[in-house]
């Protein structure tokens, strides 16, 4: 009964056509850090894979990068936490790649594009949470895209969303306790703000949204140490919990909060919207996801928001980044930039949904 009304819940959902459910996999949290993605790996081919990491690393990482990270992957052991570093070891040796690539890959996504977040608490107090993840390779992407349950001792600890072969989450859930999503504020060149960060043993900001799942016993726990652990890159955390009120969107730099913007329903303020650029400044408009999101969630109404009713607002144009010119040499492309839909609720563990938007 219960997976019939998680697949009805599913189906409800207004999708648009060619939209879909992303595979989902269990990852034993029991398993060595080394072994722990072989179950999910094995689902895909390890030849398309490695020629998809030389495409994104190729057009991403700026030359000057590549031999540097090559050498700081001998060093990996000494450089990065646990279990990050045994997970990016093994995934690298299933795929055939070198840790250089590995470390690479995953430092790519960490500057995750042009994201979405939503935080809202409708009128009998439930928080509600939602995200658009966006990201230029979105092609590419879309058939990498998996939810994962996070397992141990037969429980489910945590879930996210991700791409295989990257071992953060931008998109996660502690069941009954809390949701998080994360926002790129990417600025300057950070390429060199990362690596600096790194060997400072900062974590970057997936993996710092990873230790919170796993860490903090309730929402003002996971609050504080997303607001203060140091990372590799600037940017937003959303976070919402299960009671009234829990609801904030925390502005970061590479040592601490720079803002926080709390749920304020007394005051009318039930919902936060978060793009990738600071809420007290106005957006660009040649990227203006944030009026129309608040004038979608205004009109709905605190009343009447649910999670249908956010992925909603979350699949209009153009909250859900319908496409972006992409310059390649002497060409401009127009690619669609939206990669995945999530709609979540702490309180309700079940209904943590993703739509791939196709």
């Amino acid at each position: 009964m219960l997976l019939y009304l998680q697949l009805l819940s599913l189906c409800l959902l207004p999708g648009g056509r060619g939209d879909f459910s992303p595979p989902r996999f269990n990852v034993s949290l029991e398993m060595p850090p080394y072994q722990r993605w072989e179950p999910v790996l094995r689902h895909y081919d390890a030849t398309q894979l490695r020629r998809i990491v030389h495409q994104v690393i190729g057009s991403v990482a700026p030359k000057w990068v590549i031999p540097i990270v090559e050498q700081l992957a001998t060093q990996l052991g000494h450089m990065l936490p646990q279990p990050y570093e045994a997970e990016i070891q093994g995934i690298s040796k299933a795929l055939g790649i070198s840790l250089g690539d590995g470390l690479l890959i995953n430092l790519v996504y960490e500057i995750s594009g042009f994201c979405t977040s939503i935080v809202a608490q409708d009128s009998r107090g439930n928080i509600y949470h939602g995200r658009n993840l966006d990201f230029e390779f979105s092609n590419i992407l879309r058939s990498l895209t998996v939810d994962l349950q996070f397992v141990k001792n037969g429980q489910i600890i945590y879930k996210g969303t991700t791409f295989v072969g990257f071992v953060g989450l931008w998109t996660g859930q502690s069941p009954n306790k809390f949701t998080i999503s994360g926002n790129a504020r990417a600025r300057g060149e950070w390429w060199k703000i990362i690596i600096a960060a790194l060997l400072k043993r900062n974590l970057p900001p997936s993996w710092l949204i990873r230790d919170t799942l796993v860490e903090a016993v309730d929402f003002q726990a996971a609050l504080m140490k997303l607001a203060n652990s140091p990372i590799t890159a600037n940017v937003y955390y959303i976070l919402g919990g299960v009671k009234p009120t829990e609801g904030v969107i925390i502005t970061r730099n590479l040592n601490g909060p720079v803002d926080i913007w709390p749920l304020m329903p007394k005051k009318g303020q039930w919902y936060r919207v978060e793009t990738n650029y600071d809420h007290w400044k106005a957006p660009p408009s040649s990227d203006d996801r944030r009026t129309p999101a608040n004038h979608a969630l205004n009109a709905t109404g605190q009343n009447d928001i649910n999670l249908r009713a956010l992925f909603k607002v979350l699949s209009i144009k153009p909250v859900l980044n319908d496409c972006n010119s992409i310059t390649r040499g002497r060409r401009v492309e127009l690619v669609r930039l939206t990669i995945y839909t999530t709609i979540m609720c702490a309180a309700q563990p079940y209904d943590y949904r993703t739509l791939v938007r196709t």
